[in-house]
């Protein structure tokens, strides 16, 4: 907490300096306040999750020298749902002798610093104001929800990184650009090649961050198609529309066609997604709007009230939605069929396109590839720090024109976030979260099945919580329906039986955990699973099966 004092101290001095080497300082002070409060709420290690652990061992596997594969499943196979970049850092830390699932800890910490001194170079940038840099950095450094975000060990805060680099590098390419262009009307031939070298440049360094943003995650297809869009609209000449494109797409194409390539190769499909509709359900709509109402407004016991009233968090969002689509239709068409008119400030307009292209890839992604994928935090953070983006660009302007009015706001916007940024301290620093629980770690269960001979193989629910604590690789259950493509699994009978002959031979356990918590149709598969197995373990409502004594 001393370097956020320090932080809020620097910056309080800066708003009577002009200096761009103070502001640079204050940015990397707010930055290193954010590695060390992350450090800080996490000395057992960030919260854990399937994802998680997947991507753990996927970086396990890559030091051992067997590439990137399922080693925390028994058939071992190579990964091709989860891209390799969270991984592969992990690996390259791992370098160093620390274990992946420390190294999450240090790499999303300092994630966190860079991100904020990325947003706050973003924020001055976009406004040409130090103060709005500076007001947007420390925004994200007191959102609770994208603090949350980054102290869980997954790969949101490397692909919000690369986002934000791959902004800023597209910012670059249009500042030198339009440099370039005036410069060049009065240069000769060879001068205004090299004016227009520079520009360019930034563009295939903006396509190599969508590429790692790619590589990261899928959803970085909603960058490439942002700057596209972009390209398009913000260009003045259908000539210079196609080259940028092209240019931009030679730089990110290799990158995703090389894994691509890889997955083919390896596993015979690209990314283990499969072209299925299955409509987003009802719950998952409910949980997309009652996290987006937990971000507008953190304090639970007004939020709780509002949210009885019908439809009123819906309403709410869907009014937001459509004032920024309209302001966006506003100024990109206006350029578009407008050319010579004045282009929209670059950050902003990105960010607030941005927010409508990852909605769509997640969208998209819910109704044709993977039925599993819920509106949960960490896939709408991203979106979230567009928002902050967006909400100080409208914040400046504002205040150029009624400042006690945005004073009001500010007020208002960073009371809510010092709230929420409290309430996720105190509850992170109550113990480790998900996975890292003392439910977990001190799971006897767990001590149960580690004691078992080594080459007994173990059927679980929770897979990856018994090769993180176990040591050992798991074997997934039958099922009823496949989670991914949301259709019922073929031979679900055939698959119940096998397993049932595996552990009666005493080769092989059936962990159960959360027994009688779940619902009454994956109640109903346990109790299937279990008919005619010896219970050799029984408490916390965690169950194991064994062959009979």
């Amino acid at each position: 907490m001393g370097l956020l004092r320090v932080g809020t101290l620097a910056m309080t001095n800066f708003c009577m300096t002009k200096s761009p080497l103070a502001s640079f300082l204050i940015l990397g002070l707010l930055a290193l306040s954010g590695t060390f409060l992350i450090l800080y709420v996490t000395p057992q290690g960030l919260g854990l999750s399937d994802d998680s652990i997947a991507y753990i061992a996927g970086a396990r596997s890559i030091l051992s020298g067997q590439g990137y594969r399922e080693a925390w499943l028994a058939s071992n196979q190579p990964v091709t749902h989860f891209p390799p970049g969270f991984s592969t850092v992990l690996a390259l830390v791992g370098l160093s002798g620390l274990d992946p699932l420390r190294g999450t800890r240090f790499v999303n910490s300092l994630l966190f610093g860079a991100n904020i001194f990325l947003l706050g170079l973003i924020g001055w940038r976009m406004t040409s104001s130090k103060v709005a840099g500076i007001v947007l950095s420390v925004l994200l450094l007191l959102n609770g929800e994208l603090f949350r975000v980054h102290t869980t060990a997954m790969s949101e805060p490397l692909y919000i990184f690369f986002t934000l680099a791959a902004f800023l590098s597209f910012w670059h390419y249009f500042s030198f650009g339009n440099q370039g262009e005036l410069t060049a009307k009065s240069a000769k031939g060879a001068k205004k090649k090299d004016n227009l070298r520079v520009p360019n440049g930034f563009l295939v360094l903006s396509a190599i961050f969508t590429a790692f943003a790619y590589l990261t995650r899928y959803a970085g297809l909603a960058v490439m198609a942002t700057f596209l869009v972009s390209l398009f609209i913000l260009h003045n000449t259908w000539k210079k529309r196609l080259t940028s494109a092209g240019i931009f797409l030679a730089g990110f194409i290799p990158f995703a066609l090389a894994w691509g390539i890889r997955n083919r190769l390896l596993a015979d499909n690209a990314t283990n997604r499969t072209l299925i509709y299955h409509p987003i359900t009802a719950e998952n709509i409910q949980l997309g709007i009652s996290n987006a109402a937990t971000f507008l407004l953190p304090v639970d016991a007004w939020r709780h009230r509002l949210i009885n009233v019908p439809n009123l968090f819906a309403v709410i969002i869907t009014i937001l939605i459509l004032a920024l689509l309209i302001w966006i239709m506003f100024k990109g068409l206006k350029k578009f069929f407008r050319p010579e008119s004045e282009t929209p400030e670059v950050l902003s307009f990105i960010s607030a396109l941005y927010i409508f292209g990852y909605l769509a890839s997640i969208l998209s992604s819910m109704s044709l590839f993977d039925a599993s994928t819920k509106f949960q935090l960490r896939i709408l953070a991203p979106m979230y720090v567009s928002v902050l983006i967006v909400l100080v660009y409208f914040g400046y302007h504002l205040w150029q024109r009624q400042r006690a009015v945005t004073i009001l706001l500010s007020l208002i916007v960073f009371a809510f976030s010092v709230y929420s940024f409290s309430s996720a301290m105190t509850q992170l620093r109550k113990g480790g979260q998900g996975y890292a629980s003392f439910r977990w770690f001190d799971s006897e269960a767990m001590d149960f099945l580690s004691q078992l001979p080594e080459d007994t193989r173990i059927y679980s629910n929770q897979v990856g919580p018994v090769y993180l604590y176990t040591g050992r690789p798991g074997y997934v259950l039958p099922d009823l329906v496949d989670p991914v493509t949301g259709l019922p699994r073929e031979r679900y009978e055939e698959g119940i039986t096998l397993l049932q002959q595996d552990v009666l031979s005493g080769e092989a356990a059936l962990a159960l955990f959360k027994f009688g918590s779940q619902d009454e149709d994956v109640q109903s598969v346990y109790l299937d699973l279990a008919d005619g197995l010896y219970p050799a373990f029984d408490k916390q409502g965690d169950k194991i099966y064994t062959a009979f004594p």
